[in-house]
């Protein structure tokens, strides 16, 4: 067996995606999506960036009255599609109730019959989010600028307007809870209760003070390696023949607007002709703005 501390990591897109042909098995992968919900398991559906990670912090808290005891979050709510891979088995029973796993597919390609909790983000951030979570892991740091990872790779996967698309048309139905990353930033408290009436989860003043506290970015930050992907990184680092040393956390620093910052404003431009050709010619939004409107009155 070759040993991944020899390994080197892909300094072109072109090699992480090669990389990335074994990042799961299709065998897992597979098994993920014959999965058959109950009515009240929970699924997190998001785009890559977007806010997962919080969300399956704060479903485990209510559902647990914020039990910490886990060594990675995604021990306790499984990205359902990787659970095989990873040596989770979906269909053991979980800590508390309701069940709840986590996936990037969107509402209308998982698991149908449960409820989804769909969180969609700005796809300027999400991109700079995205690019951070990969350098030093999925490609060398320093190799691959934002541009070319945002050109080469995040904006022909087209991730967010697929998840857009797939939620318009649903974004009313009884098992759909609808979010935007900037709205639960912006009222994280009203969130934890939308979210807690949704899975079914009493919500009195205790509860509702620790599952704030325990999903306010500070504690997250400052439990850090709980919300690191440990298990993908042990797991599937070797089979992408990547080292696994390295850093998969989860955990930056939850901005919205950073894109403002330092995305060129020719991929803005870019990503904004894209939005006009996937979203408007579909549901008739102009803008994501349009779109945290719409879902924040929901």
């Amino acid at each position: 067996m070759s040993n991944p501390e020899i390994f080197t990591r892909p300094t072109t897109v072109a090699e992480m995606l090669e990389r990335m042909e074994n990042f799961a098995t299709s065998e897992g992968w597979q098994m993920g999506l014959d999965y058959k919900p109950g009515p009240t398991d929970v699924f997190i559906v998001t785009p890559p960036k977007c806010g997962t990670t919080w969300m399956q912090q704060i479903v485990h808290g209510l559902r647990t009255r914020g039990s910490m005891e886990f060594d990675e979050i995604s021990r306790v709510v499984p990205w359902i599609n990787m659970a095989y891979d990873c040596g989770i088995d979906i269909y053991e029973p979980q800590v508390a109730s309701p069940r709840a796993f986590k996936t990037h597919l969107t509402l209308n390609e998982a698991p149908q019959g449960g409820r989804y909790i769909v969180i969609l983000r700005n796809p300027h951030d999400a991109l700079i989010s995205h690019f951070y979570f990969f350098e030093g892991f999925f490609f060398e740091k320093g190799s691959i600028d934002l541009e070319t990872f945002a050109r080469e790779f995040y904006i022909p996967r087209q991730a967010i307007f697929n998840h857009i698309n797939a939620l318009w048309s649903r974004r009313k139905d009884e098992n759909v809870l609808p979010l935007c990353y900037e709205n639960i930033k912006a009222d994280l408290p009203k969130t934890i209760e939308r979210v807690a009436e949704f899975i079914g989860i009493p919500l009195d003043d205790e509860l509702r003070e620790v599952v704030l506290l325990q999903s306010d970015i500070l504690f997250m930050q400052a439990h850090e390696n709980q919300f690191e992907d440990h298990i993908i990184r042990k797991t599937r680092g070797p089979a992408m023949k990547l080292p696994t040393h390295g850093q998969l956390s989860k955990v930056r620093d939850g901005q919205v607007g950073s894109a403002k910052l330092s995305l060129p404003e020719h991929i803005k431009q870019e990503m904004d002709e894209l939005w006009q050709t996937e979203i408007t010619s579909q549901t008739g939004l102009v803008s994501y703005e349009d779109l945290r409107k719409e879902l924040m009155v929901m």
